[in-house]
């Protein structure tokens, strides 16, 4: 079963068998607006938490999302690359940002659940 965090800067991480998927929360969309494009993470990458990993771009502006836990990307979603608006229309799913082994998931308690980021947004 995954279990899924959210952070202060509205991204979600969901963590299953020790792999991490990162993206950003349909409340971050909607604030952005329409997205335009997406510069994907290189492979291999190590991330520590706060790092930007992704910029993604907006008719409105460039917004940067942040690795919320220490870790190396194994995967960038590369259908974001023809469609951004992927993370519009599916951000919790088909519209991921990136996948990552984390270094160490003891930092996974210092995020939200999601009832602690509805109350955050409410």
């Amino acid at each position: 079963m995954a279990t899924t965090y959210f952070t202060e800067d509205h991204e979600w991480i969901r963590v299953e068998n020790g792999v991490a998927t990162v993206g950003i929360t349909d409340y971050a969309q909607e604030q952005l607006g329409d997205l335009v494009f997406v510069e994907l993470p290189e492979t291999g990458r190590t991330l520590k938490k706060g790092d930007t990993a992704v910029v993604v771009e907006s008719v409105k502006a460039a917004s940067d999302v942040y690795a919320p836990a220490d870790g190396e990307i194994t995967e960038a979603n590369a259908a974001l690359s023809s469609d951004p608006s992927l993370v519009n229309s599916a951000p919790t799913a088909d519209g991921w940002l990136w996948k990552m082994k984390l270094a160490d998931e003891g930092q996974l308690s210092g995020l939200m659940d999601e009832a602690g980021y509805k109350a955050m947004i409410g």
